[in-house]
């Protein structure tokens, strides 16, 4: 998220440099409206994670609750049997005892009634339970379905994801080797390209190899309208030595995101609502800057794929 957040300030910096104060105006109030949306979709991504794993641990003192009341019914269900046994072995010695004396009669029933004073309310505990564990198995049952819920929905984006990236791997295959990668890592697809697949050294004119690949990319994307597009520009930490409206690698690295952006744009079944050009300059390397393999490495574009979670949010504000 930081990362995004960083790409856009540096698209915001670099636009400012080399367009119209109107265009630059409209730019920033983009960038803001993507940070907001950004930010947001941070928010219920942790918002969801939260709240399953809130659902977990109620689950889990539910079915505690459940045992216990479960042991407490079973022990007022025992006395209660013992009780009425009891009750009927003093019916049957009342009835033995009616036949000789009227004095033990009478101690009898004074005994019986107490016993069934006794009897009725351990009935009327042993219902008072019942109806607490019926009540438990409910709302155990509610938090199951929630927690299975969640975690179906979440199983659908990972899957969506993963069929996302193997659809991608396909169809840019004939680029393996050449600088070209995807991942998948946190619940998005990743597409980084090299450089050297794409632009020549110090330009963002992206070559016939490399429009090629993007254009491939771009075919797959189009397909999947649910999908935030995010693509990042990066460079190695040698300064810009070029002349013209670039001042830096930061505004090298912006311009060659939105090169990107522009091939993509031209495939018309893509939502130009869902892309985000980002210039991230020397500030963000996967490897060292020591070497000409580590600098090669951090000069690339990253495409950085992230499901929307319309679906996740409904589904936590309907609970």
């Amino acid at each position: 998220m930081k990362k995004r957040i960083s790409l856009i300030v540096l698209t915001l910096v670099l636009v400012s440099s080399c367009v119209s104060p109107k265009i630059y105006k409209d730019l920033e109030n983009k960038y803001a409206n993507l940070k907001q949306a950004n930010r947001k979709l941070s928010d219920e991504n942790e918002d969801l994670l939260f709240d399953k794993t809130k659902a977990e641990n109620e689950l889990k003192e539910l079915r505690a609750d459940y045992s216990e009341t479960l042991a407490q019914r079973n022990k007022l269900q025992s006395d209660y049997d013992a009780t009425k046994a009891n009750l009927d072995a003093l019916k049957s010695s009342y009835d033995a005892l009616e036949k000789n004396s009227s004095a033990s009669i009478s101690a009898n029933s004074e005994k019986n009634r107490e016993l069934l004073a006794q009897l009725e309310a351990k009935e009327q505990a042993l219902a008072d339970e019942n109806q607490r564990l019926e009540n438990l198995k409910k709302q155990l049952q509610d938090r199951s379905n929630r927690v299975a819920e969640l975690e179906k929905v979440i199983s659908a984006k990972d899957a969506a994801m993963t069929a996302l990236k193997d659809a991608i791997s396909k169809a840019l295959t004939d680029f393996e080797g050449k600088g070209l990668t995807v991942e998948q890592r946190d619940g998005k697809v990743y597409v980084s390209m090299e450089n050297k697949l794409l632009f020549s050294s110090g330009s963002w004119a992206v070559g016939v190899e490399g429009r090629r690949a993007v254009q491939q990319l771009g075919a797959v994307l189009a397909k999947n309208p649910d999908i935030a597009i995010l693509i990042e520009g990066h460079t190695d930490n040698v300064p810009y030595q070029g002349s013209g409206q670039i001042v830096g690698n930061w505004d090298l690295s912006t311009k060659r995101a939105t090169a990107i952006v522009n091939i993509l744009r031209e495939n018309a079944s893509i939502n130009a609502e869902n892309l985000t050009a980002a210039g991230r300059g020397e500030f963000a390397p996967i490897a060292t800057n020591e070497t000409q393999e580590g600098k090669a490495k951090n000069r690339r574009i990253e495409v950085i794929l992230t499901p929307k979670l319309d679906e996740l949010s409904k589904l936590l504000n309907d609970n």
